[in-house]
């Protein structure tokens, strides 16, 4: 691998096609070179899991990828390199400016069948990824308010119709028998939307000896496969840390609070209470 990075720039629109400037050192690749992505982890040696774009020259020692809207690309984290012809190894790509603002409120039609989103963003080392969402049905969580006895969250469901029988499952995972189950409402508004409440006590009803994080699924209808809530549709990779609510006594010694995932999927965290709390 050549020890010199080449940089890229970012741009989105509002259909989710992505735009990489590349700039780079005297010795840059040249513009018969590709842009290669590679789901990372043991899935990138599977069919399917390298897609390469080819970079064209769109001026002086700039170089250009497009990766459309329509391009599959699995669910998953991709690193981006960049390949010259004929030569060996491939070119580290650093994060540049990113334009993500067309990605902010995404609002795919409701009748899709699924949606995908991707975000380009940099790596703890430095380097340039994408983390790629493809979601068939798909449950976006909008606004997630922390109350001091649970959590109300409001969405819009996309790829299937919420029916008869529709809920809410918090499921803490291993244990299939500590599963709380509330009704979904329809608040009006635009087609698909949803909201629920998910009150703390019955999920910190049994034993809380450790932090635990219960998942949330959409069941559209009485006997359906339950959809994952999460929120992808904006320009923000990883919410674990950086969307933080408020946590609320869920029980004597038990704290709850709403949070996300390195992935954006929405939980509910039950974790023991600090000593005097």
């Amino acid at each position: 691998m050549n020890s010199t990075a080449v940089r890229a720039d970012c741009a989105a629109d509002p259909a989710g096609t992505l735009t990489f400037d590349l700039t780079a050192p005297a010795a840059a690749p040249a513009a018969a070179s590709t842009l290669l992505l590679r789901r990372r982890g043991a899935a990138g040696a599977a069919p399917g899991s390298t897609v390469r774009l080819p970079l064209s020259g769109s001026g002086p020692g700039r170089l250009r990828a497009v990766l459309p809207a329509s391009a599959r690309l699995a669910e998953g984290r991709w690193d981006a390199y960049v390949e010259e012809p004929g030569a060996e190894g491939t070119w580290t790509v650093e994060p540049g400016l990113r334009d993500l603002r067309a990605l902010v409120d995404r609002t795919p039609e409701t009748g899709a069948p699924g949606v995908s989103a991707r975000v380009p963003y940099p790596t703890a080392d430095g380097r340039l990824a994408l983390r790629c969402w493809v979601r068939a049905p798909h449950a976006e969580a909008g606004a997630v308010v922390g109350g001091p006895d649970g959590m109300t969250v409001e969405g819009v469901l996309y790829g299937v119709t919420a029916g008869e029988g529709a809920a809410v499952e918090a499921r803490l995972p291993g244990e299939p028998a500590r599963t709380h189950t509330v009704p979904l409402a329809s608040p009006g508004g635009p087609a698909g939307a949803f909201a629920f409440t998910l009150p703390y006590a019955p999920p910190a009803a049994g034993p809380v000896a450790e932090a635990q994080l219960w998942q949330l699924w959409l069941i559209p209808a009485a006997g359906a496969e339950g959809v994952r809530i999460s929120r992808i549709l904006d320009d923000v990779w990883s919410r674990r840390t950086s969307f933080v609510y408020p946590s609320a006594p869920a029980a004597p010694g038990v704290l709850a609070t709403p949070c996300y995932t390195a992935d954006n999927d929405l939980c509910l965290r039950l974790e023991p209470a600090p000593a005097g709390r």
